[in-house]
This record gives structure tokens, sequence and C-alpha cells, in this order.
């Protein structure tokens, strides 16, 4: 059996690193004042930062089911016998149910993957699922250890302005109520495909102080009897100076010098609902022997 791995661009997978690694993207579709992009495509990081940052108007919408189904036929025509298929957790999107739904008509070949996981811990059950495939297991087997590692993974965000968020209903009651007014800004956490307030505090120091604290917390209590080369740290953003990045890089690796530790800036799809000038660290359980 040739197995075929698959994501969308909320992974932070765009087309070229697919390409150099042998997994397939789906880009999603990104929208500015009306006007339709493809992320990876036509769109740039920098592009949609400056976009939300001057203020104008910036959404996401789901792949097309034309377009998944088109994408899923020319894998399998070109030679491979199944795909696996782990786009962004079901609890932060629709495009979930609707891939699970479209993949009704192949029979088997296509399995679509909800292991709750978006970002830097999703790019981690991407190669993950790659590793395994790689190795000989098939897309059932993939698609069952992915979702028993659901849960081994969290994510702490920094939020400058709540508005996006709360405009995409991709935040709980709890957390739309937390109000960014007198320099307070919220900490939100993503854990089990869940979005929700985690804490806040008075300035972007005290925010950081809070993430790096849960972090520590989170390796010693959730994840205390794993080996540190199974541990991952994802350093992530959607900031737009790159001095700001290299310092919070630099903290999380002064703080953390064991770990394996990487950034990437958040997909375009994400930084549409979450805005410009956040700042996330995630903590997540890998499989693979050799990291990227």
């Amino acid at each position: 059996m040739k197995t075929a791995i698959m994501t969308d661009t909320n992974s932070g997978i765009l087309a070229q690193e697919g390409l150099d690694n042998g997994i397939f993207t789906m880009p999603m579709p990104i929208q500015i004042e009306g006007q339709d992009y493809l992320e990876g495509e036509n769109i740039t990081h920098d592009r949609v930062f400056a976009a939300l940052k001057a203020g104008k108007s910036v959404s996401t919408s789901q792949p097309s089911p034309y377009d998944l189904q088109k994408c899923w036929d020319r894998i399998l025509a070109e030679g491979n016998d199944e795909i696996v298929y782990i786009p962004m957790s079901g609890g932060l999107s629709g495009s979930l149910e609707t891939a699970a739904m479209l993949a009704k008509d192949f029979s088997g070949k296509v399995q679509v993957v909800d292991n709750r996981r978006i970002s830097m811990t999703l790019l981690d059950s991407v190669y993950d699922a790659k590793y395994m495939a790689d190795h000989g297991q098939n897309a059932v087997s993939i698609k069952k250890r992915l979702e028993e590692n659901a849960a081994q993974s969290i994510i702490y965000i920094m939020v400058n302005d709540l508005r996006y968020i709360v405009k995409s209903g991709r935040i709980t009651a709890a957390g739309a109520a937390v109000a960014t007014v007198a320099g307070i800004r919220p900490v939100l956490k993503i854990e089990s495909g869940r979005l929700d307030a985690f804490a806040k505090a008075r300035g972007v120091k005290a925010c950081e102080n809070l993430m790096l604290e849960a972090a520590q917390s989170a390796l010693r209590e959730k994840f205390a009897n794993i080996d540190k080369n199974r541990i991952h740290i994802g350093v992530a953003g959607t900031m737009t100076d790159a001095g700001d990045v290299e310092a919070w890089i630099g903290q999380i690796k002064d703080i953390f010098p064991d770990y394996d530790v990487e950034y990437r800036p958040l997909a375009c799809s994400i930084a549409c609902h979450i805005g410009s000038e956040t700042k996330g660290i995630s903590v997540g359980i890998v499989d693979r022997v050799n990291k990227r």
C-alpha cells in the first residue's frame, strides 16, 4: 500500500515545503477587502499581517468540496492507494466535518483525522503521519494513532485584540468576556481542540511570563513522564517586527535549553482570527524518531 499524507495550510506547511517532504497541502482561502487569495499561492504572511494591522477586512473560508475532491482524485491518480487527510481541529472549523462527509464517497481510501490540533501541534501530527506511512503503516492505523494522541499538546497565545476572534465565533463565551482595555491583554489556550480564555495580565511582558510559566507547568505535569527527545516546543506569532520575533524565540530557547524548539509564523488563516502582534508557545509530543 502507498499511503499519501495531506494537510491544510493551517499546519503552517505550504506547498513547497510539502513538495520537498512528500506531503500534500490544501491551501486555505483568504479574503482581504473582498479579494480572494489562496494561502501559500498568491498571498504572503507579511501582507496579511499588514492588512490586519491597518484594520482592513480580513477573513477566511473553507476549501470548497469541489477543490478538495479534485485534490484527492489527483493524489489517487498519481499512484497512491489511500490518503490520510489531517485538517485543522474540528472544534475550530467546520472544514473537518465537510471533509469527513466527502470522504464517504471514496470507499475507505480517504481517512480524515480529527486529532484536535492546529498550527505547530498540527504540523507535528503531519510529520508523524508521514514518518508512520514511510515505515509501512496504513491509513487506518495512522488515523488511530493520531487520534489516540489528540490530547497530547497544548498552545498558549497572547492576543492584542479579541475583536477578530469574537467576530469569527471561534472562542467560547468565557473567552469573549475578557476585555482588552487599559493595557490588559488576554492569554488564550488551545487544548483538545478547544479555544478558551486562560488568563489575563497588564502589558506584553506580563503575558509573556504567564505563557512561559504555563508551558513550564505543562512540562512538569501533563508531560512529566515523557522523554525530552519526544517533546517539541513551538514558537509562533503574527509579529510584524523581525526584532520582536528574534526576542521571543530567544526567550524560549533560554528557558527550555534541553528541548527541541522551532519557530513558525502563524498561518495566514489563523492570523485572520487573532489579529497582528500576537505571540504563542506550544508543547507537544512527537512519535517520529528523527525530527525534521
